[in-house]
């Protein structure tokens, strides 16, 4: 189980990372850039795939949703000069008491 939550980290963080390159691919007409960025989204639903087989899809599914949302939000904030207001911190709240919530009902 522990292997399969860090696992599900490390997809997290793959697809947080092509998902923060992706305006570097120009509409995919930066070939370089597009690579990386395809390659990272296999990657990430790959760790996906294996996740599921130890934990449950819809939690699963859920975390990587919720946390990965959340943290491009903070990425396009503190990398990419995106703006920061109150809707977009109480949104990002409300998807992590989501995948909080998800995870203890899930423990029962």
């Amino acid at each position: 189980m522990i292997v399969a939550v860090l696992l599900l980290l490390v997809a997290i963080a793959t697809e947080v990372g092509a998902t923060a390159a992706l305006p570097r691919t120009q509409g995919f007409h930066h070939p370089g850039w597009t690579a990386i960025v395809l390659a990272g989204y296999a990657v990430s639903i790959w760790l996906l795939a294996i996740v599921v087989r130890h934990i449950p899809v819809s939690v699963t599914y859920a975390i990587w949703a919720g946390l990965g949302t959340a943290a491009i939000a903070v990425v396009g904030v503190v990398v990419l000069g995106e703006s920061w207001d109150l809707t977009k911190v109480t949104a990002l709240g409300l998807i992590i008491s989501g995948v909080v919530l998800l995870n203890l009902q899930g423990a029962h």
